[in-house]
């Protein structure tokens, strides 16, 4: 269960197994087989450098039960309130792009000095 909630999230943050891996400081081979289940039982280092990178806490990588409709309804509520705020503020969808650059340096930082 927790290859597969990887890989989803992964999925979902639009990001390919090497490119997790290498954000990640973990062999691409060893990403593959968590993901796979062939590794039930990766250590909690290893998770915590996946959960910083994929910006989701440990206990969702850890999860072994499926999302509500409810919780699922509260995330999608909480981006539109983050969505809304964010054009109430004035950023624009081209000025979004930026700040998606910041951020991705922010986690490559944070992720170096993990590794450190």
């Amino acid at each position: 269960m927790i290859g597969k909630n990887i890989y989803e999230i992964r999925k979902r943050r639009g990001l390919t197994l090497t490119e997790l891996a290498d954000r990640a400081g973990i062999a691409k081979s060893y990403l593959s087989n968590i993901e796979r289940n062939l590794n039930k039982n990766p250590s909690v280092n290893v998770m915590e450098k996946l959960a910083l990178v994929l910006d989701v806490e440990l206990k969702e990588l850890l999860n072994t039960e499926k999302p509500t409709e409810t919780q699922n309804h509260q995330l999608d509520k909480e981006w539109l309130e983050f969505v809304t705020d964010l054009k109430n503020s004035g950023i624009d969808k081209e000025q979004l792009e930026e700040y998606k650059k910041l951020l991705e340096f922010i986690k490559w930082q944070n992720i170096k000095d993990l590794n450190n």
